[in-house]
């Protein structure tokens, strides 16, 4: 654990991203923000600090509760922050949303398959015939 942390290696450390390098791109892409404000990779977090983080089509606000610098477990990793409730219900029901868009989408028709296309051909040759 350490005194000061930067916030690339912290975001890496609580597993939000799999590189350093993918931290880093997301920081400089304004994905991340300290206490509103947009920062730079090399900025040092505090305890308390509260980061904005967007991953894809999610976003988590978070509270920073320990500084660490070390990739741990996925249950480690989740004992350094707290995500704030309205972020998750949020995320959650964004997350619900999509998985409906997915199930209605994949109800619907597909191209026929080898087997059903000689069906087919099969079929209109007997009524052109």
């Amino acid at each position: 654990m350490e005194s000061t942390v930067r916030i690339d290696k912290w975001l890496w450390a609580a597993r939000f991203f799999k590189t350093r390098g993918k931290a880093r791109e997301a920081i400089v892409g304004g994905k991340v923000q300290l206490n509103s404000c947009k920062v730079k990779p090399g900025k040092t977090l505090q305890v308390g600090d509260e980061l904005r983080v967007q991953r894809g089509v999610e976003e988590f606000t978070i509270e920073v509760l320990r500084l660490s610098d070390r990739r741990g477990s996925a249950t480690e990793a989740q004992k350094i922050y707290r995500e704030h409730d309205d972020s998750r219900v949020r995320r959650e029901a964004a997350s619900a949303e999509r998985a409906q868009l997915r199930q209605a989408h994949s109800d619907r028709e597909r191209r026929p398959d080898k087997r059903q296309r000689r069906k087919l051909i099969r079929f209109r040759q007997d009524q052109s015939s």
